[in-house]
């Protein structure tokens, strides 16, 4: 993977958040990546509970300063940049003050999931998109790992369809089991449509809970890497049944070696 460029675009990274399935391997895989040479760069929203300080994040003024429309309404991007420690791997922050600034991730102190989650999303996906932009580093694949990164790959395959940056960029989508219940605002695809994206490829939307958002990003991807033992059977079925090239779970052990092997065979 020398010289190999991958952008990680995650909802949860560790250590700037707790450890869970996705946080552990939005770390784990760009380590393994960065420890054999490949260029990397993770990107992850910047919610409330990421302590700042203890971090050591700091703002990038001359990424930040863009406003991104969502739903009609402008909304500014913050970018905000630290480094893993003993790993030299930079992390790129997404941020907002209307979206991210509460103190907790996707739901409240009740755990009820908040509302403007679906917003919160668009904004992800446009904020990390741009960021790239700015930064003109072209990725050879964009690796999607978790639920609130799930819109990257539709934005990419429609919003961004003629960017020259990524044409050759491929896109590769994370299976997780499923992390939230319930659905987002059933407006989501409305305020999707209204970015030009066409209703019959974002059709699941009409019920934007977890097992359809993920189907609509392996959809929009050109790989598939079935990241937990506890893929729902219906969400393994439309994986296997999707014509994409898919990677089955690999256990801790074996990981590496199965995630290498499957970055070769997405790059030409």
């Amino acid at each position: 993977m020398e010289d190999k460029r991958i952008l990680y675009v995650s909802s949860e990274v560790v250590p700037y958040l707790a450890e869970n399935e996705v946080s552990l391997l939005s770390y784990d895989v760009p380590k393994m990546i960065n420890d054999q040479g490949g260029q990397i760069r993770i990107f992850m929203p910047r919610y409330g509970n990421i302590n700042e300080r203890r971090h050591q994040l700091h703002e990038v003024i001359r990424l930040s300063g863009m406003n991104l429309v969502v739903n009609d309404l402008d909304m500014p991007l913050i970018i905000k940049v630290a480094s893993i420690p003993k790993e030299r791997i930079q992390v790129y922050f997404i941020d907002n003050d209307e979206y991210f600034k509460r103190k907790a991730t996707f739901s409240d102190e009740d755990g009820v999931l908040y509302p403007d989650n679906d917003e919160r999303a668009i904004f992800f996906a446009k904020g990390v998109v741009e960021t790239v932009k700015k930064l003109n580093w072209v990725p050879d694949i964009i690796h999607v790992h978790g639920w609130m990164a799930s819109l990257l790959p539709i934005y990419m395959k429609h919003y961004y369809k003629d960017e020259a940056l990524f044409s050759e960029t491929k896109i590769v989508t994370s299976v997780y089991s499923q992390s939230f219940d319930g659905s987002l605002d059933t407006e989501m695809i409305n305020k999707i449509k209204f970015d030009g994206v066409p209703q019959d490829a974002i059709q699941e939307l009409e019920l934007p809970n977890y097992e359809n958002l993920i189907k609509v990003a392996v959809t929009h991807s050109d790989g598939v890497v079935i990241a937990s033992e506890n893929v729902s059977a219906s969400l393994t079925k439309f994986i296997e049944s999707s014509g994409k090239p898919f990677l089955p779970f690999a256990s801790k052990d074996k990981f590496a070696e199965a995630y290498t092997n499957f970055y070769k065979t997405m790059l030409p």
